[in-house]
């Protein structure tokens, strides 16, 4: 009886070894000496958050020189063939760890197969795939970024109020997920009315069109909720351009709307910046050296959405950097610096 008691109990250990706990990645069928070698597929860089993501990627790898023997880099140009291509040609080089931001979710399927099937260590980063076949899916909840903006929002109106609503890219899942957490909030208050919802797709010109056809038929607008990017300053623009006082609105972290926050907090203007962090590209990175060192790892890493708030605005605007600039940064001040000199 004691012997069958001994054999139950390495039994167990043997189990808590060797199978991975549910939701964590099962590290033993990765773990190996480094250094490694990774490939990054840099999605795109037609816009300044997906570019400044890319520099935070090279900050991490500057901080874990030690563990690392190469980086493969390819660009995908916001084109999924691209994306597929380059995987394939990254897969060749026989990398240790694929990180990449799929472009499309659907389309990339197979190539994440091809990976996983190769014992690659494969790390999503930012944006979901259509399958199961990957190791590690590192993000920030878009949900959670669209719901705390908008009970700031609904907290400022007092419950009641016009408000105008402005969204990214129709479709994206990013995009549709922070409204769906902006309505959870605003389905609770029946005299919120959402006079307009928007697709401005992130960007200040989209944004800045829609607020001057906007703004001469809803000139009592009580406030404006922001899905992020650069359209709240677009639109708090266009209302001190015709003259309109600045209407409680949250926004994210972009430099040009923190130091417009920053010039007219002192005329009362408040606000409440979300962030999608450009560093979950360091984050995705940390995730796979882990993965690679034996280190226990979650498989679905969901980053708790930074805020600023007022008392946080001079800890983050940066008077000396464009407007281009996303300030929940982890870069070194060399590194930003050569960013945007270049």
């Amino acid at each position: 009886m004691k012997r069958i008691l001994i054999i139950l109990v390495f039994v167990v250990m043997l189990s808590a070894t060797f199978f991975a706990t549910e939701g964590m990645v099962d590290v033993g069928k990765y773990a190996k000496e480094g250094p490694y070698t990774v490939g990054y597929d840099i999605y795109f860089v037609g816009n300044t958050w997906s570019m400044q993501m890319y520099w935070e990627f090279k900050q991490a790898v500057i901080n874990n020189e030690d563990l690392i023997a190469e980086v493969y880099y390819t660009e995908s140009e916001g084109n999924s063939a691209k994306q597929n291509s380059n995987i394939k040609d990254l897969i060749a080089k026989d990398v240790d760890i694929l990180i990449v931001t799929p472009v499309s979710p659907s389309a990339i399927v197979p190539v994440l197969k091809k990976a996983i099937d190769k014992g690659i260590v494969v790390v999503l980063c930012g944006a979901k795939a259509a399958t199961d076949d990957y190791t590690v899916y590192v993000d920030s909840d878009a949900f959670e970024f669209g719901k705390v903006g908008a009970e700031w929002l609904a907290e400022q109106l007092d419950g009641k109020g016009k408000i105008v609503a402005l969204s990214g890219i129709a479709g994206l899942s990013t995009t549709e997920e922070r409204w769906a957490g902006a309505k959870s909030v605003f389905d609770q208050y029946p005299e919120i009315e959402v006079v307009s919802h928007v697709f401005a797709e992130w960007a200040y010109d989209k944004a800045k069109i829609a607020a001057q056809n906007l703004i001469p038929s809803n000139p009592d607008i009580d406030g404006i909720w922001s899905g992020g990017g650069a359209m709240t300053q677009a639109f708090a623009e266009v209302m001190i351009a015709n003259g309109l006082p600045l209407v409680p609105m949250t926004g994210e972290d972009s430099n040009g709307f923190l130091k417009l926050w920053n010039k007219f907090s002192e005329e009362g203007f408040d606000s409440i910046a979300c962030s999608k962090p450009t560093w979950i590209s360091s984050e995705a990175l940390e995730a796979g050296l882990d993965v690679m060192q034996g280190i226990e790892t979650p498989v679905d890493i969901m980053i708790p959405v930074p805020v600023i708030v007022t008392e946080d605005l001079t800890e983050y605007v940066r008077e000396d950097l464009p407007d281009s600039y996303w300030c929940n940064s982890r870069l070194d001040e060399d590194l930003i610096k050569e960013m945007f000199q270049r």
